[in-house]
């Protein structure tokens, strides 16, 4: 397997241009243990690399550090000697969402993503709402949007036409496919993205088929599958970890754990852009400081209430508005408890200089 089937390309190859007068050799990370990562190098041989302590400690957030998918320079090991990631190349695209819980910073899901593949379906896991997040951040991310309405075979005709309808209207220009894992049937559309080089990131819910539809694609049992509970819709997680796989008719993807929840990684530019019909009513607000709630003359409620927009996804624009705004107060606070911390420690190692320099004048009888 070449570098250019791993998906290089000229721009990797000129950032790279300085790692190689260094003696370092590009490689591609598959996959992240809790001590290394696998990685591909030119040719497929797979090797084991660590993290250089100057990539952890130069990195600001979690998302500075490598993650699956990344080219990155690699110091070739020996026999008793580690290969070691020294740098990391830009990233042409990336996916990402805020990471589960309190946290201020972002998980990175796949790098140098090409095509973000959402799988659905028109039963328990359609959200049109969830659904809006997921095109924000790959909006936000650089890549290209798929999504498959999957298992077709279990839901009628009308219903998966109505949710592929819904879900290609949240944003021009986005590819919406009605599909079955289990069949086959219309897969082929996968595999026209999946051309020598590119790389397609599949996410969605659990119990959605998403690790059948990777066995579809591999043509073996790549991944296992589990059983969906019947009354819920609810699958068992079957992906339990992040991987970047190559497919024997070219192509690579990265299989991801089922996303229990799918929080803002976004900013405010982008976030106005995927809702740019909401934005364009906006524009008739009587007051330009319109929250677009209770406001005297909100040109975005009159719409609701004359049924021109859907209360729940006016819901969501809100929702989506509030919830960055909170990611940014949280970012600054970091940023506020991370300054303070580098004062402290700065004041601390001048004290402890000025304390080493006056013991050694004592020991010089030094006055």
């Amino acid at each position: 397997m070449t570098l250019r089937e791993l998906g290089w390309d000229d721009d990797f190859e000129h950032a790279f241009t300085p790692h190689r007068d260094l003696g370092r050799v590009p490689a591609r990370l598959m996959c992240e243990t809790t001590i290394n990562f696998g990685a591909f190098l030119d040719g497929g041989e797979v090797i084991d690399a660590v993290v250089c302590g100057r990539l952890w400690h130069r990195a600001a957030c979690d998302a500075d550090l490598p993650a699956v998918g990344d080219w990155a320079a690699v110091e070739p090991g020996g026999p008793d000697r580690d290969h070691v990631i020294r740098a990391l190349l830009p990233r042409r695209a990336c996916f990402a969402r805020k990471m589960p819980g309190n946290s201020s910073e972002a998980q990175v899901i796949g790098a140098n993503v090409d095509v973000v593949c959402v799988v659905t379906d028109a039963g328990a896991d359609f959200n049109l709402r969830r659904m809006e997040r997921y095109f924000t951040l790959i909006r936000r991310g650089g890549a290209r949007p798929l999504v498959l309405v999957n298992k077709s075979d279990l839901h009628t005709a009308a219903d998966n036409r109505h949710a592929a309808a819904a879900i290609g209207g949240l944003m021009d220009g986005v590819e919406v496919h009605v599909t079955s894992a289990l069949t086959g049937d219309g897969l082929k559309v996968l595999r026209r993205h999946l051309e020598p080089g590119v790389t397609l990131c599949v996410v969605g819910s659990s119990g959605v088929g998403k690790s059948t539809l990777v066995n579809q694609l591999y043509g073996d049992e790549w991944q296992g599958t589990g059983e969906v509970n019947g009354v819920t819709g609810k699958g068992r997680h079957t992906t339990t970890s992040r991987e970047l796989v190559p497919l024997p008719g070219g192509g690579l993807l990265i299989d991801n754990p089922g996303m229990r929840e799918i929080q803002m990684w976004t900013d405010e530019e982008t976030l106005r852009a995927s809702f740019a019909d909401i934005e364009a009513l906006a524009m008739d607000c009587r007051f330009r400081d319109c929250r677009h709630g209770n406001d005297a003359g909100c040109a975005i409620r009159s719409a609701v209430e004359q049924g021109r927009l859907d209360a729940s996804r006016h819901a969501s624009f809100l929702n989506l508005e509030d919830e960055i705004a909170r990611l940014k107060r949280r970012t600054r606070k970091r940023q506020m408890a991370v300054e303070r911390w580098s004062k402290r420690n700065h004041r601390v190692k001048a004290r402890n200089l000025d304390d080493r320099i006056q013991l050694e004048k004592d020991e010089r009888g030094e006055v």
